[in-house]
């Protein structure tokens, strides 16, 4: 009896880990794992030139510093991230809004219509990026030229390349955070609304004072994972112009593939991957600790 009564304890505390077990080792093996090899590899020199690791501490990270390429690419990462983010975001919570209201069997015709691209493979959304912005027969420059605009060398153009890229992410990911925002707008109750309905508030004064706030949760989720997204960023620039011109669109993501796979100087490219995920968690952390305070919860 005493022998069941152990085993019977023994079963509800340790249990759940057990349950737990195959993904605690996938997390190690293929997350944790990698991030700490990564940084035992930052600390060697490793090429094709010299293929035998050599010690050199903080050498690779120092050499990442000194290279004026490392800080243009920063630049155009940065630029990329602030300039996708909120505008997806605007769009896309302008679309959830819409598609919040009484619009019949229409409603669900519009979701499927503009979660469509989200659906589409990173891949196949730059190749429809590189054909919508071809200089010769680009639908781009064909409306642009009926509106009386100058056509561009959109892709080759060192200061619309970049922009180019990011109107094919804009377009690409809103989809994702318009279904997010739709989840959140529908948990808000209806009753706030006609409280402010009988108080004579108006749609901007609804959406203003009690949608936005109430959606806080969810923006501050939304912040996170397009952050994480933007920053990621690498299937775009690859096939619409790896990198150039001029390294105008080479992103860090992009930058770290080249020193990996192309220039085969593995201690660069992993000394890159180390200070990129220092970045990227900094950047989350800063931000999310800047908005929680502003986030409010429904009670």
């Amino acid at each position: 009896m005493t022998n069941l009564r152990i085993t019977s304890v023994f079963r509800r505390s340790y249990q759940p880990y057990l349950y737990l077990l195959p993904s605690v080792i996938f997390l190690i093996l293929f997350t944790y794992w990698p991030v700490v090899y990564s940084l035992g590899l930052s600390l060697f020199r490793q090429s094709v030139i010299s293929p035998v690791p050599v010690f050199a501490g903080f050498g690779n990270y120092r050499d990442a510093f000194q290279a004026d390429i490392f800080w243009t690419v920063v630049k155009n990462t940065l630029v990329f991230v602030v300039g996708t983010i909120p505008v997806t975001m605007v769009i896309a919570l302008m679309m959830a809004v819409l598609l919040n209201e009484n619009l019949g069997w229409l409603r669900n015709v519009y979701r499927v219509a503009l979660f469509y691209p989200t659906m589409i493979p990173m891949a196949a959304a730059a190749m429809l990026g590189v054909w919508l912005f071809n200089p010769g027969i680009g639908l781009i420059n064909y409306y642009l030229a009926r509106l009386g605009v100058p056509a561009r060398q959109w892709l080759y153009s060192m200061d619309w390349a970049l922009p180019a890229i990011m109107i094919t992410a804009i377009w690409k990911n809103f989809g994702y955070f318009m279904i997010i925002f739709l989840a959140g707008l529908q948990s808000i109750s209806n009753e706030l609304y006609e409280s402010a309905d009988m108080e004579g508030a108006g749609f901007f004064q609804k959406l203003w004072f009690i949608t936005l706030p109430l959606l806080g949760p969810t923006s501050m989720f939304v912040v996170v994972v397009g952050i994480i997204t933007s920053f990621q960023v690498f299937d775009l620039v690859y096939v619409m112009t790896q990198g150039g011109p001029a390294d105008r669109t080479n992103v860090m993501v992009y930058y770290i593939y080249q020193y990996a796979f192309r220039f085969w100087n593995i201690g660069r490219a992993a000394a890159l991957t180390v200070l990129f995920l220092v970045a990227l968690i900094g950047f989350i952390v800063i931000l999310v600790r800047s908005m929680e305070r502003k986030v409010h919860y429904e009670v």
